[in-house]
């Protein structure tokens, strides 16, 4: 864990704050991503003083020169993770820690300043207690957090990275990531595009792996798809992910997962997902599949299911593939039982029907 003098945050609250009944309307039906809270969270690094200023302030633009490093070099990185309303009424976040762990990684790779883990997760928490009636109470939605962290050093210079930086965090009420809830998605192999190769920053949260990404997810749309899946940079036969989310491949009992070579994120819902796949008398494993193996595997019945999970889709069935050579359904291309089983117990973890065995779940308020 990264240490520092510890940093005492300036509380401003807004003047504009919605009211009740504006806010009721959002949380009726709040889509993913598209309005924010009223406050925001930012904290500045100067090389040479490290992190200061720490502010919780009134959600709104951000004024920056032109020339400042993140809008030319991308020197950028983010985290996703939820606040939850728990049947108690008590609001939780999972695991916070272990995105504040991932965060600091994705830093040192992107030549940034690593943010104390302490301080990270207090910003979190301060959030969410001064917009604390932004957690939505329908079931399934969540209040989504996206704390990141940009160069904000003005100048063109490329041989060194930025001396100054500032770490943000917004905050955006969500329903479902996926407008079909748990019904199963429809995916297309990208065989021309690669989202990462060995030695790159596959492994890193940072907007450039998402920038690159989305010419192959506008190809999966147009094929008429949900989502892309990249496959291994050398090959092109190797699945590695699915757009911003891990897979998961059911083989009766068995589990199947891609190995973590650095090229993947390595996702906190995965390593969840194994955890509790274990508890569940399954047998997961990491390793590699091809996309020959995986229609082979489907169509003589021995792969039953597969799924994606990551924070903002949790965890959701696959149930057809396409390729453009090729296309096959997963079993009955319905969500089958392991999926549905393993959404059921993680879920329940976060939103408090069922017990937290292993400690993830961090009361904030």
């Amino acid at each position: 864990m990264t240490t520092a003098p510890k940093l005492s945050f300036d509380v401003q609250l807004s003047d504009h704050a919605r009211t009740a009944a504006e806010r009721e309307q959002v949380l009726a039906s709040p889509g993913f991503g598209q309005i924010f809270t009223d406050h925001m969270i930012s904290v500045d690094y100067t090389e040479g003083v490290g992190w200061h200023d720490a502010r919780l302030m009134p959600y709104g633009p951000l004024s920056l020169d032109p020339a400042t490093s993140v809008f030319h070099y991308a020197q950028e990185l983010f985290e996703g993770l939820k606040a939850y309303r728990q049947v108690n009424g008590s609001i939780v976040s999972f695991r916070p820690f272990a995105n504040a762990g991932r965060f600091n990684r994705s830093a040192l790779r992107m030549a940034m300043p690593e943010l104390p883990e302490d301080v990270f997760v207090e910003s979190l928490e301060l959030l969410v207690q001064t917009d604390r009636d932004w957690v939505p109470t329908t079931e399934g939605h969540s209040l989504y957090l996206r704390p990141f962290m940009i160069a904000t050093q003005a100048g063109l210079g490329v041989n060194y990275p930025s001396r100054n930086y500032k770490y943000m965090v917004i905050a955006s009420p969500a329903a479902s990531y996926f407008s079909g809830g748990v019904s199963p998605v429809s995916v297309w192999l990208s065989t021309e595009y690669t989202r990462a190769a060995p030695g790159g920053t596959g492994f890193a949260k940072c907007g450039g792996n998402y920038a690159a990404a989305f010419v192959a997810q506008r190809q999966a749309v147009a094929q008429g798809c949900d989502q892309v899946v990249w496959l291994d940079a050398i090959e092109h036969r190797y699945v590695e992910e699915m757009g911003g989310m891990n897979l998961f491949f059911v083989y009766g009992d068995r589990l199947l997962t891609p190995a973590l070579t650095g090229t993947l994120l390595p996702g906190i819902t995965r390593e969840s997902v194994l955890t509790l796949a274990t508890e569940l008398g399954l047998k997961p494993e990491e390793g590699r599949l091809s996309i020959e193996e995986w229609q082979a595997g489907c169509e003589s019945g021995e792969l039953t299911e597969v799924f994606a999970c990551g924070t903002a889709a949790v965890i959701t069935p696959v149930g057809s593939v396409k390729g453009a050579d090729r296309a096959w359904t997963v079993g009955d291309g319905t969500p089958g039982p392991v999926t549905l089983k393993l959404r059921e117990e993680l879920v329940g973890i976060q939103y408090g029907a069922r017990p937290d065995t292993h400690d993830w779940i961090h009361k904030i308020c």
